[in-house]
This record gives structure tokens, C-alpha cells and sequence, in this order.
């Protein structure tokens, strides 16, 4: 279990899924560009802005050009003032104005990108937390918080940057070219023979850098799991005496670490010192070439100076191409993966029901109708097995048998969490389907064994049976749980931070808390999840005191191994491998010549003696 969350911690560390780009990745992926839509104004005009800066900035090797043949008595361009000064002078005017078009288009493509990025973070979590209980069971917590920050963050650095950097260097490419040509028709055909040669080489051993900078980046990540697992177990590694095991382990990971970067560091050298070497060589050629022209008269000094800085935009453009690339295909992977949670069918639960209004109000009576169940997960391994079972309102139901007999799966049908493939459940003697998901839940509260608090205030917690509740009856709530005392004695009162899960509480103390938060909600229905097996003797007397004022007047469902806590059960049911197989009150069941209940009872007593 520790390797498993371990590793699916590590999973954000290693590179992004990419996909192929194909007409029907693009086609789905056009489904996420609909949230832009609210914001195309902002977008049309940032991509304008976008596409005019890109063209002044080519511009501008044409205005340095001039400059220099304007010193040497040169006036090649008619656009531009036969003036040196003039020259220099439009170039400032013509660099502030594409600072201001450039500060709009930055401004509001990260205005778009972001709100409409925040758009798709809202649903998608919505999403997620509206999805079933049985999407839960199949995931790991890491790779779905994964979905939401590493995915949605590549989408982000597309939307804001990669996206726009791609029409800036096809803008510059394309007309680079153009104006390379137009400049000079022999130096174009004398780079363009070079130039995608250095680019394929540069694509292909960039490529093989990078799938060994991958490897290190895995090796790094396992050598991270060796720490982590090992400090969660140093109890463990010391008990065994294993610590030099572990350094040994580490160490060997260490190792590997170091000769795969080695290694990616000599190929680093080569490639650096190839591309060096060719560029500059190439730059060298270019002007070579350019000056004999220039000696010939066949072009001007300014023209050769435009030239080469021409090639520089091209070439800056075609070696940018594949990374921009790489960056769509994890923005697409990304998008897919997103566009899958958002496809998923979630409860019906809309995004405006916060105030947790009741439309259908429930008694209590509850009526399990020959009910049949597995879990989606495992259809082979049916849970119930025509279970039928009714509870009167402001009746004590407790449930018992083995581990692994249906117990808890009952409650989760109360809540809805999963719905039987066979019979029916009745809520006041109407199947659940006729009620709202929220309806029955917001009148269902339950205890479990396991309390899980949020990492907040204590006052938070408790509130969270009822968000909107007062002061006043946060403290009521917390006195008749038995938790107010305890509360009062900690310096920060209600204000203090039970941390992740409540580990700052002891298991009463969470337990109580829970209790209060169950009595603030005031439920119809109420399961107790075996909510005092694992407490002391003093910290199950409090909560068992609690329990007792939290189960006055409501139906009870009371799922429990320790039998003593269930004799004043209205009902006691019986359940062995998803069958019921007795039913009746404490004295009934025990009057019995023999039963599960019987031996059960037996078993413990006689230990417990």
C-alpha cells in the first residue's frame, strides 16, 4: 500500500502523457476550447495584437539595414525616410508602439487563459466530487489530483504561451523566408540548403537527450520513494536492524542516478559543441558569402546586416518548433485525460445547490425490499442476497455478523452511495428513486468507526453538519456530544486546528467531534458505523453518553461488533454472507437453543469474563 501511494506521488514528477496529433485528438480536445467562448472578444483581439507585433518585429531587421546604408548615402526602402535620423527615429516610434500592442496581447490572453482555465479547474472538480463512490474505488487519489494541477497547469502554459508562441514563430518564419528571398535570392538558397539539416540533427539528438534526462528524472523519483518509504517505516527498518540495507539500497539508486546523467552530460557536450560549432559556422559562411557579394556590388552593407538578421529569426523559429510541438501533444494528452472525468456520468447533483434546502422531508421509516447487491468493481461477488429489512421511525436497528458480511454495505445503500442491482430501497414507504439524491442525503447523517475530520478549525468540522449554523449552536451541538469540555481546555477553544485527518485529537475527542457534527445536521436517519470498537473504556463511555442523546427520536441503524452496546436495540438483525439469518430483540435472539447471535454473544462474554 505504501509503494502504491508512493509511487502515485511520484507520478506528477514524471513527464506528462503525449498524444498523436490526429483529426480526432484535435476534434475532442475543441471541446475544452468552448470555455474561451464567454471571453473571444479579449481572445480575437489578443490575436490580432499578436499577429501585428509579430509583424513589426520583422520589420525591424529591414529599419537596421537602412540605418547602415543610410550612414554610406544608401536609400534601398521608399517606405522608409531618405533621412538618417528620420530612420532612426521611426524605429523608436515603431518599437514603443509594439511594446504597447505586445503589453495588450500579453494582458489578455493571460485574462482568457486564465478565467477560462478557472472555468474547467470549477467543473472538473465539481465533477469529480459529484461522481460516484465506484469511479473512487477504481483510482488513486494521486492520479486524479494529478488531473487537476499537473493537466490543467500544461493546458494553462498552452493556452498563455505556447499556443500564442506558435503563431509568433509561423508569423516569423513565414515571413523571414519571404524577406530572406527578397533580400537576397542566393544567400536564402545558400542557408536554406544548411539549415534543415541542422535542425534535423538538432530534433533527432535533442530527442535522445531528452528520453535520457527522462530516465535520470525516474531514477531520481524511485531513489525519493527509497527516503519516503523508509522514514514512514523507521520503525520497522530499526526493529529489523535493516538501516544499513536501506543506505545500501539508496546508495545503489544514487549511483544510477549519477551514470545516467554522466552519460546525458557527454551527449549534451557533443550536441553543444555540434551546434556550436555548425551555427556559428554557418553564420561565418553567411557572411563570407555576403561580404564577396558585397565586394562585387551584387548587394549593399545594410542589406547583408538585414540578411543575416533575417536568418536568425528563421532559424530561431524552426529549432523553437519542436519543443512548441512536443508542448501541444502533452497539452492535448492532458486535455484528453481532463475531457475523460468530464465526460464521466456524475449524481445528479447541480453546482448551485449550496444552501442544502430540503424539498421532501423523511420520517424515518426506512424498508430494505428483497435486496440484491455487488459491487461494479466485482460482479462476481454478490454483498446481499435478497435482503429485505424494515426500521420504524425513531426505531434502534442494530445490525450485526462476521467481517465481510454486508454490514457497511447497507449503510452505503442508505446513502445512496451505491443502488442494488435487484429490489428496492423505501424511504417513508417510497422507493428512493421518487426523492432527490440531495434530499436523502441531507436527512441521513452517519458516525463512522474511522472519523475523518477536515484539516481546519474544530469549529469548521462541527459546522460542517450545518454551514450555516450560529455560534450558539455549534457550542449546543458540541455540550450535547460531550466534546465542549475537552474543547474549552485547548488555549484556542473552537478556533483550534485539528490538522490532517485531526491527527492533533485523540480518537474520543474526533469521535465526539463527528457526534456533534451528526446532532447539528439533525438527521432522520442515523448509521453508526461499529463508532466505539476502537476507543478505550473512559473515551467509549463518553461517546457511547453522546450517542445516546444523538439517536433520541430518530431511526437508528447500528452497525457494531461489541454486543454489549446494542442490547437496548429495538431490532437486532443478523447477517451472515449477505443473508439475514435471524432477527429479533437481545432477549429473543439469546433465548434461542442455538444462533449465530447466540454464539456471538457467548464468545464475547465468555472472553470478556
Amino acid at each position: 500500500m505504501a509503494r502504491a501511494r508512493l509511487n502515485s506521488g511520484n507520478a506528477s514528477e514524471k513527464e506528462l502523457p503525449k498524444a498523436k496529433l490526429n483529426k480526432q485528438t484535435l476534434k475532442s480536445v475543441s471541446k475544452l476550447l468552448g470555455y474561451i467562448k464567454p471571453y473571444r472578444g479579449k481572445f480575437i483581439a489578443g490575436l490580432f495584437f499578436l499577429f501585428l507585433s509579430s509583424l513589426v518585429a520583422l520589420v525591424f531587421p529591414a529599419i537596421l539595414g537602412a540605418l547602415i546604408d543610410a550612414a554610406q548615402g544608401n536609400y534601398k526602402y521608399k517606405f522608409l525616410p531618405h533621412d538618417l535620423n528620420s530612420i532612426a527615429i521611426g524605429g523608436f516610434v515603431l518599437l514603443f508602439a509594439q511594446a504597447c500592442v505586445s503589453f495588450f496581447r500579453v494582458v489578455w490572453f493571460v485574462q482568457v487563459a486564465e478565467r477560462s482555465l478557472a472555468d474547467i479547474r470549477r467543473d472538473t472538480y465539481f465533477k469529480l466530487v459529484t461522481l460516484p463512490m465506484n469511479f473512487f474505488a477504481n483510482r488513486r487519489v494521486g492520479e486524479l489530483n494529478s488531473r487537476i494541477s499537473a493537466d490543467l497547469s500544461q493546458i494553462q502554459d498552452t493556452l498563455t504561451t505556447t499556443f500564442a508562441e506558435i503563431i509568433r514563430q509561423l508569423v516569423l518564419l513565414t515571413g523571414g523566408v519571404v524577406l530572406l528571398v527578397v533580400v537576397s535570392i542566393k544567400l536564402t538558397l545558400a542557408v536554406l540548403a544548411i539549415l534543415p539539416f541542422l535542425v534535423a540533427f538538432a530534433v533527432v539528438f535533442g530527442k535522445f537527450i531528452r528520453n535520457l534526462s527522462r530516465q535520470a528524472q525516474d531514477k531520481l523519483a524511485e531513489s525519493n520513494t527509497i527516503v519516503e518509504e523508509t522514514l514512514q517505516g523507521i520503525a520497522n527498518v530499526k526493529a529489523f536492524v535493516n538501516e544499513a540495507f536501506e543506505a545500501a539500497r539508496y546508495d545503489k539508486n544514487l549511483r544510477d542516478v549519477v551514470g545516467i546523467a554522466v552519460k546525458g552530460a557527454k551527449f549534451r557536450g557533443i550536441f553543444a559543441s555540434f551546434i556550436v560549432f555548425c551555427m556559428f559556422g554557418t553564420f561565418v559562411g553567411v557572411i563570407w558569402y555576403g561580404s564577396v557579394l558585397v565586394r562585387n556590388g551584387e548587394m549593399h552593407t545594410g542589406d547583408l546586416t538585414t540578411f543575416i538578421m533575417y536568418s536568425i529569426f528563421v532559424g530561431a523559429a524552426m529549432g523553437s518548433f519542436p519543443d512548441l510541438y512536443a508542448n501541444v501533444q502533452k497539452a492535448v494528452g492532458a486535455s484528453e485525460r481532463v475531457l475523460e472525468i468530464l465526460a464521466e456520468e456524475g449524481e445528479p447533483i447541480s453546482i448551485h445547490e449550496s444552501d442544502n434546502a430540503i424539498k421532501q422531508p423523511i420520517q424515518g421509516n426506512l424498508t430494505f425490499q428483497n435486496i440484491n447487491f455487488h459491487y461494479p468493481s466485482r460482479p462476481e461477488i454478490e454483498v446481499l442476497k435478497d435482503v429485505s429489512l424494515e426500521a420504524n421511525a425513531g426505531q434502534k436497528v442494530a445490525i450485526v455478523g462476521p467481517s465481510g458480511s454486508g454490514k457497511s454495505t447497507m449503510a452505503s445503500l442508505i446513502l445512496q452511495f451505491y443502488h442494488p442491482q435487484n429490489g428496492t430501497m423505501l424511504f417513508d414507504g417510497k422507493p428512493a428513486g421518487e426523492y432527490a439524491l440531495t434530499d436523502i442525503r441531507n436527512q441521513v447523517a452517519i458516525v463512522p468507526q474511522d472519523v475523518l475530520l477536515f484539516g481546519g478549525t474544530i469549529r469548521e468540522n462541527i459546522a460542517y453538519g450545518k454551514r450555516n449554523a450560529t455560534e450558539a449552536e455549534v457550542i449546543q451541538a458540541a455540550k450535547r456530544a460531550n466534546a465542549h469540555l475537552f474543547v474549552e481546555d485547548f488555549p484556542e477553544g473552537y478556533d483550534t486546528i485539528v490538522g490532517e485527518r485531526g491527527v492533533k485529537l485523540s480518537g474520543g475527542q474526533r469521535q465526539r467531534i463527528a457526534i456533534a457534527r451528526a446532532l447539528l445536521k439533525n438527521p432522520s436517519i442515523l448509521i453508526l458505523d461499529e463508532a466505539t470498537s476502537a476507543l478505550d473504556s473512559e473515551s467509549e463511555r463518553l461517546v457511547q453518553e453522546a450517542l445516546e442523546e444523538l439517536m433520541k427520536g430518530r431511526t437508528s441503524i447500528i452497525i457494531a461488533h461489541r454486543l454489549s452496546t446494542i442490547r437496548e436495540a429495538d431490532k437486532i438483525v443478523v447477517l451472515e454472507k449477505g443473508h439475514i439469518i435471524e432477527t429479533g430483540t437481545h432477549e429473543e435472539l439469546i433465548a434461542r437453543e442455538e444462533g449465530l447471535y447466540k454464539y456471538l454473544s457467548q464468545l464475547q462474554f465468555d472472553t470478556s469474563a
